[in-house]
This record gives structure tokens, C-alpha cells and sequence, in this order.
């Protein structure tokens, strides 16, 4: 066997182990499986014929951002972490803002609290090409602190504008950044999780942000119950 072969090998390995771990930390007893109508994050492509105006895209915004220099982030960034996945997105996880790893590839939770949220996905049964990840800030904060209220006041427009042109039928939370930016609430996140609230009609769960379970892994069933919430509601409004 090749050194590369072995060394291939040993990561599928490792991921699998932190996988299985991660699946009994959070209390997972069964993996979702897609429902008789297709996998519950992503919905069908959407026409917005019949007379209605058309809606601005998420290319549309990424270019009205452009090479943003709203705010003071913009000398200290490496790129602009707009967001990814599908513009069709029946789920969107809106976290805080891009960490180390987010800034230097210009995508959003690639970290070690991405591949969490990656492996609590898979828990749903779902993929990030079904669900569209973004964040309250655009760019990562030196020594990934969090957004000051004037960086969040330059970010948010746009981001409200991502939500609209993607018009999710659920979004979820992801730490108090976001929990409270959405919800203009100040309440702790502690008392927010796990009870669903509303953003511009659209139901949000407020949950822990995945680095917070890095920190304090007795966290991970308390998500999971709120994934939970999130699968029962997402099956309940699939289209007939």
C-alpha cells in the first residue's frame, strides 16, 4: 500500500470517528432519511411568472456588495464571505461571521465549527448543496471576535436581502449574534434555543453556534433536539 493510499485512508478513518462521535454526543438514535417528496432542504425551482415582479439575485447582491468598504473590516480581511449554497434553499443557517479558515478560502464555515455543522447536517439527512449557509458579517473580525454593532449595521442590509431573494420556508440561528440581529431581541441565547420565533414572517429556530459546541460539547443534544423541531416543521410544510 502507497504512503498516499495509507494516508487517505487514515483520514476517511478519522473522519468517521469524529463523525460516530459527534453522532452520540449529540444523541442522534437514527439517521433522517428523505421524504416521499425528496430531501427536505431543498426545494423545487421556483418561476416568478404570472405577472409578479421579478426578484433581485444573489449574484445581483453579491455585485451591488462588490469590493465592500463599508466598514472597518475591509482593511483587515482576506476575502468577503458572502454565503453558499442553493438560491432555492427551503432551510437557511445564518451564523455570526467568517472565522480564520471562512477568510482565507471566501466561503462560509469551512473551520472546525463548519465540519460540525457539516456532520450535524448529515445527521438531517441533508447536504450544504440542499440548504444555503450565510452570516450576519461578511467579513471575519480580527482574532475572530464578534461584530461590532456599526459592522453589523453595514452587513445587515444585505444580508436581509440575501433572505428575501432566497425566501426560505424555515431559518435557524446559529448563536447569539445572529439570534438576536434577527430577531432584534436581546434575550440570551441559553433562553432563545429551541423555541421557534419569527423573522419577516419566516419561522426561525435560534440554536448554539457550532464553535460554542466546540467549547462545550454537552451542548450537542440540546441542538439536536432543535434540529429535531426543524425536520418535524420542514416535512410538515413539504408541497403536496
Amino acid at each position: 500500500m502507497s504512503d498516499a493510499l495509507r494516508q487517505e485512508l487514515c483520514g476517511m478513518l478519522r473522519d468517521t470517528r469524529n463523525l460516530l462521535r459527534d453522532l452520540q454526543q449529540l444523541g442522534v438514535d437514527g439517521l433522517a432519511l428523505p421524504a416521499s417528496h425528496g430531501r427536505p432542504g431543498a426545494a423545487p425551482e421556483r418561476s416568478d411568472r404570472g405577472g409578479t415582479a421579478a426578484r433581485e439575485t444573489l449574484e445581483q447582491i453579491r455585485a451591488d456588495l462588490g469590493d465592500c468598504r463599508r466598514c472597518p473590516l475591509s482593511k483587515t480581511r482576506q476575502q468577503i464571505v458572502f454565503g453558499a449554497g442553493t438560491p432555492q434553499a427551503r432551510l437557511v443557517f445564518v451564523g455570526e461571521a467568517p472565522g480564520r479558515e471562512e477568510d482565507l478560502q471566501g466561503l462560509p464555515f469551512v473551520g472546525e465549527a463548519g465540519q460540525l455543522l457539516d456532520r450535524i447536517l448529515f445527521a438531517m439527512g441533508l447536504s450544504r448543496e440542499e440548504v444555503y449557509i450565510c452570516n450576519v458579517g461578511k467579513c471575519r473580525p480580527p482574532g475572530n471576535r464578534e461584530p461590532q454593532p456599526e459592522e453589523v449595521a453595514a452587513c445587515e442590509p444585505f444580508l436581509k436581502r440575501q433572505l428575501a431573494a432566497i425566501r426560505p420556508r424555515l431559518l435557524v440561528a446559529l448563536g447569539r449574534c445572529a439570534a438576536q440581529t434577527l430577531l432584534r431581541d436581546r434575550t440570551p441565547i441559553g433562553r432563545l434555543r429551541g423555541q421557534w420565533r419569527e423573522y419577516e414572517g419566516i419561522p426561525l429556530m435560534p440554536t448554539y453556534h457550532p464553535a460554542y459546541l466546540l467549547r462545550n460539547p454537552n451542548g450537542k443534544r440540546e441542538v439536536w433536539e432543535d434540529m429535531k423541531k426543524v425536520l418535524r416543521r420542514l416535512r410538515e410544510e413539504e408541497p403536496e
